[in-house]
Formats: structure tokens, C-alpha cells, sequence
């Protein structure tokens, strides 16, 4: 096989390939199993005599994950010209480098190394083991799920911006009103307006944990109309989001529709050699 001809191959197996590419379908799963296996290390980790029983065994998980991790990361900046918007050899990837997913993988990668490049202290160490768990964020490559979170938040990003706005000011002003209001009543409680923003999340969020609460007859009221607001605000970004994932859904069926209409209408492709079957 040819130089290009394998970096090609290389890009097709990596990438999501087709339905009925052997090879691409193995290492996605592949892939994932050892992403999976990975978070489970690290909630297990977290077990004390675990650690200590198989703490051997976690450390040979990680070491066998970061080679594998690592060598996907440098064949994908190798073959990611293969894909049209990064078809330049040093722009292309440049680019690349800088994309969401291109940033999923080192960061998968990356925080492993640290510890070999510089001394650190060990609590340093056990927060940048911890970080192994945003490796999940790799199955967004293979989840649908991932995307269409993704797209929500993409195409309602201004609406949620609003609502988060919203909730910010009503948080402050609540906050305000009640540190004025409970301050000399209850100067521990209530010693600043930061402080007091404490009660103010529980409050808006109807959460409710009851270490603060106000005992003054005014406070409770300003708390119960603060409840009653925080229900219909924070009700703005659950229905955006609702909204969003319904159109997001609908779009992404129609156009599974329509391209299963152009296969249809184009000819169904070989398994074995990938060319088209004309009938």
C-alpha cells in the first residue's frame, strides 16, 4: 500500500467509517470499550482497599490507555488532511489542532505526561489523575447523543445567554435586598452580600438546604416571592433546551431520510470493495 494510499486507510478506520467497514467498526469499538474502562478505573480508584488490592492493575490500565491514546492523537493529526476542510499540510492541521475534538483527545493525553515532565506535589497528582474522567468526553465521536447536545447548546447559545442573565441579575438584586434585610439580625449568616448569595441559589433553585433562612417576617416574605421567581426563571432554560433538542432531533431524521432516498436512488455500494453496484 502506498504512502498516501495508507494515510487515507488510516483516516477512514479513525474517522466514523461506514456501516460496513469492518476495520473502522472494530476500532470504534475498540475505542470505546477502553474509554469506558478507563472511567470505571477512576471511580474504583477512588474505593481505599481497592487502591490498595489493585492498585497495580489500574496503573497498567493507564499506561497501556496513554500509548494507545497518544498513538490515535498523532495518527489523526497525520491523516486528518485526507478530510477536505483540513486538506492543508500545515494549515489543515494547524487548524485541526484547534477543533473541538482535537482538544478532546489531548486533553485526554496531556495531563498524563505532566507528572513525567515536572516535579509536582502528590495532591497535584491526584487532581490531574481525577481529570482522566473527561475522557469521556471522546464517546461524543461515536455517541449521537454527544452531537445533539452539542448542536442545542450551539444553535440556543444567545437564548440560554438571556436566560443566564436573567437568573444572574434576579441572584444579585435577591441577594442585596436580603443581606440589608437579615444583616443585623443574623451577622453571621448574612455578614456579606457574597455570602448571602449562598441562600440565594437555594432559594432560586427551590432547593432549599436549610443552613441559612431568613427569621425576620419581612426576609420570609422577600424569600417566598425570591421561590416563587426562581421556579419560573430557571423553568426559561429547561424549556430553551427542550425546544432545541426537539428541532435539533426532527432536523437530524429528515436528513437521515434524505440521504437514505439518495442511496436508494444512487445504488447500493459493494461491501467487500466499497464500489458502486449498477443495476
Amino acid at each position: 500500500m502506498s504512502y498516501q494510499g495508507l494515510k487515507r486507510r488510516s483516516y477512514e478506520i479513525l474517522e466514523k467509517g461506514q456501516s460496513d467497514d469492518l476495520w473502522s467498526r472494530r476500532v470504534d469499538l475498540f475505542i470505546i470499550v477502553l474509554i469506558l474502562l478507563n472511567i470505571l478505573a477512576v471511580v474504583l480508584e477512588s474505593v481505599k482497599w481497592m487502591k490498595l488490592e489493585f492498585g497495580l492493575l489500574f496503573d497498567y490500565v493507564e499506561t497501556f490507555s496513554i500509548i494507545i491514546f497518544t498513538i490515535e492523537y498523532l495518527i489523526r493529526i497525520w491523516s486528518i488532511t485526507e478530510k477536505k476542510e483540513y486538506s492543508g499540510p500545515f494549515k489543515g492541521r494547524l487548524k485541526y489542532l484547534f477543533s473541538f475534538y482535537s482538544l478532546v483527545d489531548l486533553l485526554a493525553v496531556v495531563p498524563a505526561y505532566i507528572p513525567m515532565l515536572a516535579v509536582v506535589d502528590s495532591r497535584v497528582v491526584r487532581g490531574i489523575r481525577m481529570l482522566r474522567l473527561f475522557r469521556i468526553l471522546k464517546l461524543s465521536r461515536y455517541n449521537k447523543a454527544f452531537v445533539h447536545i452539542r448542536n442545542v447548546i450551539y444553535q440556543t447559545k444567545e437564548e440560554l445567554v438571556i436566560s443566564l442573565f436573567a437568573v444572574l441579575t434576579l441572584l444579585v438584586i435577591s441577594s442585596s435586598l436580603m443581606y440589608f434585610i437579615e444583616n443585623e439580625v443574623q451577622p453571621e449568616a448574612f455578614s456579606s452580600i457574597p455570602a448571602t448569595m449562598w441562600w440565594g441559589v437555594a432559594t432560586l433553585t427551590t432547593v432549599g438546604y436549610g443552613d441559612v433562612y431568613p427569621v425576620t417576617g419581612f426576609g420570609k416574605f422577600m424569600a417566598g416571592i425570591m421561590a416563587i421567581l426562581g421556579v419560573g426563571l430557571f423553568a426559561l432554560p429547561a424549556g430553551i433546551l427542550a425546544n432545541g433538542f426537539g428541532t435539533t432531533i426532527e432536523n437530524s431524521n429528515e436528513e437521515e431520510l434524505i440521504a437514505e432516498k439518495e442511496d436508494a436512488k444512487n445504488g447500493a455500494k459493494c461491501k467487500t470493495c466499497g464500489q458502486q453496484i449498477h443495476n
